[in-house]
């Protein structure tokens, strides 16, 4: 430092810059070393999750961490419900030819005189059959007969007859017995024209939804979709759902096919919905696609699954780190009898496998354990992955600062 005559004396900014730039890049990697909980990411690391077993989930659910194998996988196909229709429904018998409300019947009756309460009409060909056995006998033929709400019917010189709930020959009797004692030798003919009660409506992915109506043969689940001009997807990729009252079974198409025990016969007002890819998993983590994926009834395997995402990211993914999040029914998990489970309250147990990549075996088991509706597919990031991170963000940091100070003399 030198003093000149009228002058302040002159400070080297040098000495006093050099030393906050080393500050600061002590003071950034001290920084950075303390933790890499700055750094991004797109979920738990493996060793987070590996660490949830001993954590629960909502409603005190214990979380289960599973090793997929081949007995795992093995296990989880033998008890996989898949909601047989044969089991769940049963094969029915046909709907018969009841009647309903709302159907409409043709009724003739016919007597012999003397005692004659209707005229002869020569143009029903039952009654002509009928003349041809007994030419002296005369009948007609009433207007058809729509049961009513209250399930009645109304017939001349009878009155008002319960229709609803019987089948035509029940009301052919009931209409005979009433008329003893006003004609000569009654006789009637009740016959089903028009069924209005009785029907199965068809949804979905079809050629054309419709309300089909069911008759004494016994319509099977194939006709029905036959009737509604078949599915538009293929064959392969469809689910058929049938609703009866409040159960609800579904299966994939093909298997109705190759099964002829599960093309039931259907019942009054069955509900038979066709779908396209209905199911779902999510992938997220170091996969190729972080998204919703659908997928067919025909179902989807593990390997497919990986398939569908582009497989894991070579820069990022830990292969010893791919795991499938799922709510598991407690029977899937093979406990000792006697083991006591803490389940949601929906009574499922918060399951995650996890899956060795490394292991070749694996993408063998891979190629048979099933993923579920609504899984989730998680690949963690490997460690060295957060560490090129770290290196990266100390690199774009500090180096700038470091060069600062080098040429700085």
């Amino acid at each position: 430092m030198s003093r000149q005559p009228g002058n302040l004396p002159q400070v080297n900014h040098i000495t006093f810059v050099r030393p906050i730039l080393l500050s600061a890049i002590v003071g950034l990697s001290c920084l950075a070393l303390s933790g890499c909980s700055f750094i991004s990411a797109a979920g738990p690391s493996a060793r987070a999750v590996n660490r949830a077993g001993t954590s629960a989930v909502a409603g005190n659910a214990d979380i289960r961490i599973v090793d997929v194998s081949d007995s795992v996988a093995r296990r989880i196909v033998n008890e996989e419900h898949v909601g047989l229709f044969s089991d769940r429904l049963g094969d029915g018998i046909p709907i018969g030819s009841v009647v309903g409300r709302g159907d409409v019947l043709d009724i003739a009756i016919w007597e012999a005189p003397p005692a004659a309460l209707f005229g002869a009409t020569s143009g029903d060909s039952r009654l002509a059959s009928a003349a041809a056995t007994n030419a002296l006998a005369r009948g007609t033929t009433l207007p058809e007969q729509m049961v009513n709400s209250e399930g009645r019917i109304t017939i001349p010189f009878v009155g008002s007859v319960v229709a609803a709930g019987r089948t035509p020959q029940q009301i052919e009797r009931d209409i005979t017995s009433r008329l003893i004692g006003k004609a000569h030798e009654p006789q009637a003919i009740v016959r089903l024209t028009r069924n209005a009660s009785a029907n199965v409506t068809i949804v979905g992915d079809v050629a054309n939804s419709a309300r089909v109506p069911l008759t004494a043969r016994g319509e099977r689940l194939l006709d029905i979709l036959a009737a509604s001009g078949g599915v538009k997807q293929p064959v392969g990729k469809m689910t058929i759902q049938i609703t009866r009252g409040a159960t609800v079974a579904s299966m994939p198409l093909s298997g109705v096919i190759n099964d002829p025990r599960q093309n039931i016969r259907l019942q009054a007002d069955d509900v038979v919905t066709a779908l396209y890819q209905p199911f779902s998993f999510t992938a997220l983590g170091a996969t190729g696609r972080n998204e919703e994926l659908p997928f067919e009834g025909t179902g989807l395997t593990l390997a497919q699954a990986l398939g569908r995402v582009a497989g894991l990211q070579d820069q990022r993914a830990d292969v010893r780190g791919v795991f499938i999040f799922r709510l598991e029914d407690p029977s899937v998990l093979g406990l000792p009898p006697g083991t006591e489970v803490r389940t949601t309250p929906d009574g499922k147990v918060p399951v995650i496998y996890r899956v060795d990549m490394k292991n070749p075996a694996t993408f063998f088991i891979a190629q048979g354990f099933p993923i579920r509706n609504k899984d989730v597919l998680y690949v963690s990031n490997a460690p060295l992955a957060d560490v090129q991170k770290f290196v990266s963000i100390i690199s774009s940091t500090i180096l700038p600062i470091a060069t600062t100070a080098a040429i700085i003399p």
